[in-house]
């Protein structure tokens, strides 16, 4: 059978066809990309115009070669791919422009509503297993603590026909030691204190040994407006950056252990992180009364409260004004860290840890460089039992993290990783910056890329134990140094007014896990230490007064565990044989 070419004319207009597919495709991903430079308005104006004119001229250039300037075979097929390149380099930075606006506009919206779970809880090894199963039943109630999350869900399970007998109590530990004695057959407990259980002695083991039988769920409005500047990228600013001790979506409400005011001046390009312990025994301030307002508890319990109770405590406390707030959880960090690629931290001689005891899974840290990736920065950024001075080195750590944070995020190696951050970033954090003052820093760095100065500085104060009014019950706090929160004040309001931190003097630091002499002085005269010998005082610890010469170290929280110090800090072992809290 005699085989039919097509004639030169066919395959002319085939090529017609072709080209003009191939110059729309190109046409509608130039445009749309265009559309989004200008819309995101993510790189500064100097470039923004040169880009999109030399994106356009390209594109026409390709076009006019592809559709008027192609004789020959090989014209044909170089413009052809040339505009098939063009195009795809078109489709995927408009994947990547966009979701880049999907991110920024996730991040800086604000939900407006605050999820609350509240449990009915009974012994795992009960026969109960809904709400029904408890009719005529005893359910431990708390009598001042979280009246609203007990009457919510007292009045959802009278609305399901089920009939309690309600026994109220005055703090939540006696309210779980009832449970646990027997004493009654469940407990309302609303979720935000489940941690705090947990790390009571006596009941680390609660979501094991317990189950929850019925919950309610509801939302309540929250506000956090910021106090914005008028042009971030020349009038300093503070942040605060609080982050959550849960995993998942920021709807839940949780405590928030990280606590952290960045003080940044864009003019001398100074970034002063001050960290604030988790623990620290403060006044509790809110704009709505939702709190318990004026009580002192501990900083962490604000969070339960939102990140707006955190701020104006904050606030209080130090005198300032935080313009805006970062609320970031455990996972967004471990996210954030593997998907740029891990980050690069220095340990200083002395501070190596062989296991972490936040996560006994994971490699410590050795002394020098170490490279993390996202689940053992965590694990670093939430030590403390590994170290002399507890909290004030994680604070310190945790500062370190996020310097390596964003040396690497501002940095060019992150194209490689670019579209990995994307997608952390838009389940990492919660912020009431606008996504025009986002853009207008990214706009900053990108034009003059300015080597920002970190400074660093951690508030501090001595062991206690008081009574927490969030708990109802007394719980190891921080008691703040008076001069350490003036000092803090200071170094905020000079890296404002241009200058460095470092003018405002302040102690030496004092050897991790030491007290300074007039903190010694006061423990001497309160009964806590004797005089003589070399002293540490653990922020978690209680009980007796506490002697140590210049070789030994006891870890209240080491169970016959020997441990030995060097490097300036401690040297010698000692083996303990019984666990003090």
């Amino acid at each position: 059978m005699e085989r039919v070419s097509k004639s030169p004319e066919k395959k002319s207009k085939l090529f017609v066809v072709f080209a003009i597919i191939i110059s729309l495709i190109l046409v509608l991903f130039t445009g749309y990309v265009i559309y989004l430079l200008l819309t995101l308005n993510i790189l500064p104006e100097q470039l923004l115009i040169p880009v999109c004119l030399i994106v356009i001229l390209s594109a026409i250039i390709l076009l006019v070669l592809l559709n008027f300037a192609s004789a020959r075979l090989w014209s044909k097929i170089l413009s052809s791919f040339l505009v098939i390149v063009m195009s795809i380099v078109m489709g995927f930075g408009s994947v990547y422009l966009q979701h880049t606006a999907d991110t920024l506009k996730k991040v800086t919206e604000q939900a407006g509503k605050v999820k609350t779970t509240v449990s009915v809880i009974s012994l795992a090894s009960s026969s109960y297993e809904e709400i029904d199963d408890l009719m005529n039943k005893k359910i431990a109630t708390l009598k001042n603590i979280d009246q609203l999350g007990t009457k919510k869900t007292l009045d959802d399970i009278n609305s399901q026909d089920v009939k309690i007998e309600k026994v109220e109590y005055d703090n939540v530990p006696a309210q779980v030691k009832a449970l646990y004695d027997g004493e009654v057959d469940a407990i309302v407990l609303n979720e935000v204190y489940r941690t705090n259980v947990s790390e009571l002695e006596n009941y680390s083991d609660f979501s094991n040994q317990t189950k929850v039988v019925y919950q309610t769920v509801f939302y309540t409005d929250t506000a956090n407006e910021p106090l914005a500047v008028s042009d971030i990228t020349t009038n300093p600013f503070n942040i605060l950056i609080t982050g959550n001790d849960s995993y998942g979506e920021f709807e839940e409400m949780s405590r928030s252990d990280v606590n952290m005011i960045v003080t940044v001046n864009p003019v001398t390009s100074t970034v002063l992180m001050t960290s604030i312990p988790r623990d620290y025994f403060v006044e509790e301030v809110c704009d709505d009364y939702a709190c318990n307002y004026g009580a002192t508890d501990k900083l962490t319990h604000t969070g339960i409260y939102g990140v707006s109770t955190t701020k104006d405590t904050l606030e209080n406390l130090l005198g300032i004004e935080i313009n805006y707030t970062f609320r970031v959880n455990f996972s967004s960090m471990e996210n954030i860290v593997d998907a740029i690629g891990g980050i690069d931290i220095e340990v200083a001689p002395g501070m190596a840890v062989s296991k972490f005891y936040s996560d006994s899974t994971l490699e410590g840290v050795t002394e020098g460089t170490n490279h993390l990736d996202g689940k053992r920065a965590l694990a670093y950024s939430r030590e403390r039992k590994a170290y002399l001075d507890g909290d004030t080195q994680r604070a310190r750590n945790q500062q370190q993290v996020l310097e390596a944070i964003i040396d690497k995020v501002t940095s060019p190696t992150i194209l490689t990783n670019y579209s990995q951050l994307l997608e952390a970033l838009g389940n990492a954090f919660e912020t009431n910056m606008t996504m025009d003052e986002i853009t207008s820093l990214v706009q900053y760095q990108i034009q003059a890329m300015p080597e920002w100065n970190f400074e660093q500085y951690v508030l501090s104060g001595y062991g206690d134990m008081q009574v927490s009014p969030e708990l109802g019950t007394e719980v190891s706090v921080i008691i703040p140094d008076t001069n350490s929160v003036s000092i803090a004040s200071q170094k905020i309001a000079a890296v404002l007014n241009g200058e460095s931190s470092s003018t405002i003097e302040s102690e030496e630091d004092v050897p991790a896990g030491t007290l300074s002499q007039e903190q010694i002085e006061a423990q001497i005269q309160e009964g806590l230490l004797t005089e003589g010998g070399y002293y540490y005082y653990d922020p978690y610890y209680y009980g007796s007064t506490q002697t140590y010469d210049d070789s030994t170290y006891y870890d209240p929280n080491a169970v016959t565990d020997t441990q030995t110090y060097g490097d300036g800090y401690y040297s010698g072992s000692e083996t303990a044989t019984e666990e003090v809290y």
